[in-house]
Order: C-alpha cells, then sequence, then structure tokens
C-alpha cells in the first residue's frame, strides 16, 4: 500500500444534519442562523449547543456589492447523526432541533448530501472528513417572541434572518431588484462573454446565465434559485468564491449578497427551490401558517415565499379552485379595515387528488395576471 492509500485509508468520516429552518415574520422569509465568532469554527460530529458564540450582531440591510461589511460567520444550525441514539436521520434532526432550541418543527424534507472535499476550509486540520446532510424545516413563530420557546436561541448567538439579505435578487415582489440591471447581470455578461466552456456542462456560460437569470427573452424562473447562487459563485460574484480558495478579492470587487459558513448559503438556496417548487404541488404553504388565518394572509405568505407579487383576484380563484381552504365561521378585526373572513386548511384535500397545491406560475414579469 502507497502512502497517499494508507493515508487515505485513515480518514474518518463524520455524518452531520444542517437544517434550513424556515418561518414567516412580519411577511419575510427567515431562516434561523448561528453566528460564531471569528476564531470558532464547528468541529465536525460537534453540535452548535457545544459552542460558546459572541452575540449575534445587529441586522445589517442586505448588500449590493462587496463594498460592505460582510458577517461571514452566519451559519446554518447543525448537529451530529448518532446512529446509537437516532432511528432515522429525520429523527436525529427533530430531536437536537428541539433540544437545543425549543422549537417544534413541522414539514421536513431532506435536500441533498454535501461532502465534496475542500468544503471547510480548516478540513487539513483535522483527519475527519465531514459529509453534511442537508434539510429544508418549516415552523411557526409566535407573534410575541422574536427567539422562540424560552428564549433558548440567543444562548447560541441564534437569531432569523431574511432569506433575501443572502439572495437580494430573488424578491421580486415589490418590482425586479434594480441591483439586477445595474450591476449583477453586466458583471455576469462580461464573465460569460470569456469563461471557458465546462465539458461536464450542456450548456455554454453565456446559455446558462440567459436561462438561470431569465435575460435575452428567457423566462425568469423563480425556482432557480440555486442555478443562479452556482453562476455567482463560478463568476466570482460572492464572497465564498475566493474564501474557499484562500484568497482575497480585488479592492473593487462586486460581491453579492451576505455570505455564509462553509457551503451553507449553497445549502440554504436549495433549500429555497426547493419549496418555491414544492408549494405549487403540495401544502407546504399551511405550515408556515397559524391554524386560522386570513385569504390576504395566505396570499401575503405564498408571495414572500415565491418572492413573486401575485394578483389578488386571481389568486383568490385560485384557492377556489383548489379547495383548499374551509372557513372557520369567525372573522378577524386585524385587518385595519372590515372584519375579514378566517380560514383553515382543508385537511381532506391530502386524499382527495395527488397533488393539492398553489399553482402560481412564473412569468418574466413575475406578475400572475
Amino acid at each position: 500500500m502507497d502512502q497517499e492509500t494508507d493515508n487515505a485509508s485513515m480518514v474518518s468520516i463524520s455524518v452531520g444534519l444542517n437544517a434550513a429552518i424556515t418561518a414567516v415574520r412580519d411577511l419575510t422569509p427567515v431562516v434561523l442562523e448561528v453566528h460564531l465568532p471569528q476564531t470558532m469554527h464547528h468541529k465536525p460530529g460537534s453540535s452548535f449547543a457545544d459552542l460558546t458564540p459572541d452575540p449575534a450582531p445587529s441586522s445589517p440591510k442586505a448588500p449590493n456589492s462587496a463594498n460592505r461589511p460582510y458577517d461571514s460567520q452566519a451559519s446554518l444550525p447543525f448537529g451530529p447523526f448518532d446512529p446509537t441514539r437516532h432511528r432515522t436521520l429525520e429523527a436525529g434532526l427533530r430531536g437536537w432541533v428541539r433540544r437545543q432550541t425549543g422549537l417544534r418543527l413541522g414539514y421536513v424534507e431532506q435536500l441533498y448530501t454535501f461532502g465534496d472535499r475542500g468544503r471547510r476550509m480548516e478540513a487539513h486540520e483535522s483527519d475527519i472528513h465531514e459529509v453534511s446532510i442537508g434539510y429544508l424545516a418549516l415552523t411557526q413563530l409566535a407573534e410575541a417572541t422574536e427567539d422562540g420557546p424560552g428564549g433558548q436561541l440567543e444562548q447560541f448567538g441564534g437569531r432569523w434572518r431574511s432569506w433575501y439579505s443572502h439572495f437580494p435578487w430573488e424578491d421580486w415582489r415589490d418590482d425586479r431588484p434594480a441591483l439586477l440591471d445595474a450591476q449583477l447581470i453586466p458583471a455576469l455578461r462580461k464573465w460569460a462573454a470569456v469563461a471557458p466552456d465546462d465539458g461536464n456542462k450542456p450548456l455554454s456560460p453565456m446559455q446558462r446565465l440567459r436561462l438561470s437569470f431569465g435575460i435575452d427573452g428567457a423566462v425568469w424562473d423563480e425556482e432557480r434559485v440555486l442555478e443562479r447562487y452556482e453562476l455567482l459563485y463560478e463568476a466570482g460574484l460572492v464572497p465564498e468564491h475566493y474564501r474557499d480558495r484562500g484568497i482575497a478579492p480585488s479592492p473593487d470587487a462586486l460581491l453579492f449578497g451576505q455570505p455564509m459558513q462553509m457551503d451553507h448559503r449553497r445549502i440554504l438556496a436549495t433549500a429555497i427551490s426547493r419549496l418555491r417548487s414544492k408549494l405549487k404541488y403540495r401544502p407546504v404553504i399551511f405550515e408556515l401558517l397559524q391554524d386560522s388565518f386570513t385569504l390576504t394572509q395566505l396570499q401575503e405568505t405564498v408571495e414572500a415565499i415565491s418572492g413573486r407579487h401575485l394578483h389578488k383576484q386571481n389568486f383568490r380563484r385560485l384557492v377556489e379552485q383548489g379547495q383548499l381552504v374551509e372557513p372557520t365561521g369567525a372573522t378577524s378585526t386585524r385587518t385595519g379595515g372590515r372584519p375579514a373572513k378566517l380560514y383553515r386548511f382543508r385537511r381532506s384535500v391530502l386524499v382527495e387528488r395527488p397533488a393539492p397545491g398553489l399553482r402560481v406560475g412564473g412569468s418574466s414579469k413575475m406578475d400572475a395576471s
């Protein structure tokens, strides 16, 4: 056995569980983050509750370019999988999330396994190679609390942060984000014009840019969150591109969105893509709502997740045709106007047809009308 083979045989593998725990607060989709001190990184096999992090910094406005300070220590919550204690991966995930945060997860879905070499900058310091299994998890936030049950999130520097601080180009609810045409797409065009074709990909860089960002006659597809992030990563337009290579970007480099530890922004992009797709054929949106809600609250929650504006009457016709909700008989006076009818999810729809969801179709104008 040669030295390289001998060294490879000595590498142990640790299986960790990363959770993109998502909720909606104040009409904004938020993800739970852990904030580690600059001098501390989690070790394979550890949990974020094993750390004593610095207090979480205040939430900055989402940046458009690199000429802003970055909170580079943001991380998705993580915990180990212990086969001696956990019968299944999902049971392990639900268990440590409940113990360490007090949160009860609703819908949980496994995404992908993230285990490429080099995903940890300090990997050379350990003989353990970490493989992370990413999960999308949905929960609800009590209106009266910032940090969840018991204030447990504060104990490990946890906080809720908007998806769109990491992906500001994904929020089209008010209009097409200005940074797309002002900075982001011109920078991507410049890169794609000279980038060599990757023999492992069927499309050229320019073709991938056109389809991912809906330019030159193509349609913007809100589900392509991961593809858009990966293009930005390849083009050197996100901080992670340089951090993973151990090099510094030039002072005038354009870098978009708040970065995260390791490949956690890629895991979050995968989770957003999956949820935006899933809500069209599964009633997962109701995992983010209270038991009773108004139709306006339902629409605003769908808009928050999809990142797109929906025509009010068309949306209500869609809900009526889908027979996903039923009136509770009660009303809400918290709308500021006349009392609004309250509705609840009609659970019997789950056995009535195979794909009950809200099929909010996409268009280049991001409008359902």
